[in-house]
């Protein structure tokens, strides 16, 4: 590209957060971040033990190793071919200076599990999204939507330029919102998930009070204790069997014969375990996972099951949402799609996908050209591709302009040479 050619583009360029900022260096090497990525979501829950964050990062992976691509469809709507264009780059290479396309996938997925909608915001593009429809993204980024206006939402938003969060007000036409299709499940106030997150929270606490080394118990003495010196008098108490049990190897003291224990920690586990359980089970069948699906045992059944109940509706709000913002009306009228092209030889053996392609193209249902579509192959050049055929069965021999099957063919020829012989003898040919 010639330096005129560069200048333009950059004198063109928009920012969201404002040329002024992006282009103008800050001091040094800038500001510092550690122990984290400087835009890694921060999920509500932080306890590390919740079963909660195995089930985000499980759908969150499996979502995330799906690819999504700018396509271009050809004229009868199917792929055609992937389009070399900058938003190409933002999903294959890099979205933006911090994250690769999977880390970039898994931040969205799991920001929507977290937030039940998140914002995909154009960082910089070529041109300024409100005055033109048709515009290329030269990075992105995931923003948490922090107030929702008529036509235009606050987002937060990491500014990379200044290495800090930041809020900006961009129009809805301009960002992809992507609402969690599991929003009922997962968000609401009440749903299973946020019940079992409550849960074991409980259950947590009472794992570190019984942790701690505490006993609670409840010395009942044999007097009553409301002047000064039986005040007294119970504090030393209390000190002796304190020290008795902090000095015993086994924790075991002696007390007098009047007083009574009582110990407070009773047992909460097993009924909190039974509501975990419960509601873990609960939640599982909600979301269209199995025990199977979270330890790798599932079968190809329940594979299925899970991608077509949880992966793909997450996929497909992701999808529409981009196409709405990124690709718009003039985009698809110029049949330019956002599509996600899953490899089904993930889910089924090899020898399944081949017995499924034969008996929908033998039974005439697809084209094998369709049928490339499904499977992210482009279309093969063979008008034969584009034809409804049963490759069981003899086809027309083109070649010749005749529509004769080659079964048909060899009956004629049949047929002929009988109704030949039988000329012959009715005219006297045949006798001897």
């Amino acid at each position: 590209m010639c330096p005129l050619a560069i200048r333009a583009r950059i004198k063109s360029a928009w920012n969201a957060f404002g040329q002024e900022e992006v282009y103008r260096a800050p001091p040094g090497v800038g500001m510092s971040s550690t122990g984290r990525p400087p835009d890694q979501p921060r999920l509500r829950f932080s306890n590390e033990r919740s079963i909660i964050a195995s089930v985000y990062t499980r759908i969150g992976v499996d979502v995330a190793s799906i690819p999504i691509r700018h396509v271009q469809l050809d004229d009868k709507g199917r792929y055609s071919k992937d389009l070399e264009t900058e938003l190409s780059l933002c999903l294959n290479l890099e979205a933006n200076i911090d994250q690769a396309p999977m880390a970039f996938r898994l931040d969205l997925v799991t920001s929507l599990f977290d937030k039940g909608a998140v914002a995909i915001v154009p960082v910089d593009t070529t041109i300024d999204p409100v005055f033109g429809e048709e515009f290329d993204i030269l990075s992105m980024r995931i923003g948490e939507i922090t107030t929702w206006y008529p036509k235009h939402v606050r987002v937060a938003i990491y500014n990379e330029a200044l290495g800090i969060r930041q809020e900006v007000v961009l129009p809805k036409r301009n960002v992809a919102i992507v609402y969690n299709p599991l929003f009922a499940v997962m968000n609401e106030q009440n749903s299973t998930l946020q019940r079992l997150i409550r849960k074991l929270s409980i259950l947590d606490a009472v794992d570190e009070q019984s942790g701690s080394g505490k006993l609670d118990i409840i010395i009942q003495l044999p007097y009553v204790v409301k002047t000064p010196a039986r005040k007294l008098q119970a504090e030393e108490r209390r000190k002796d069997i304190e020290m008795q049990l902090k000095g015993s190897q086994y924790g075991i003291a002696y007390t007098d014969g009047t007083e009574k224990i009582t110990q407070l920690n009773r047992p909460a586990e097993n009924n909190l375990l039974k509501q975990v359980e419960y509601l873990t089970n609960l939640l599982y069948s909600e979301l269209g996972i199995t025990a199977g699906i979270m330890d790798g045992t599932a079968d190809e059944a329940a594979m299925l099951n899970y991608y077509n109940r949880t992966v793909e509706p997450i996929l497909m709000s992701v999808v529409e949402a981009m196409q709405r913002a990124f690709v718009g009306r003039a985009g698809v009228r110029k049949k330019k799609r956002i599509m996600y092209i899953q490899n089904p030889f993930k889910l089924v053996p090899l020898s399944q996908i081949a017995e499924i392609s034969d008996k929908l193209t033998r039974n005439e249902i697809v084209t094998a050209n369709e049928m490339r579509g499904f499977i992210g192959m482009t279309p093969h050049e063979d008008p034969k591709a584009d034809k409804l055929i049963n490759s069981n069965m003899p086809q027309p021999a083109a070649e010749t302009g005749s529509d004769l099957t080659e079964v048909d063919r060899i009956m004629k020829e049949t047929l002929d040479g009988v109704m030949s012989d039988v000329e012959r003898i009715v005219g006297g040919q045949g006798a001897a």
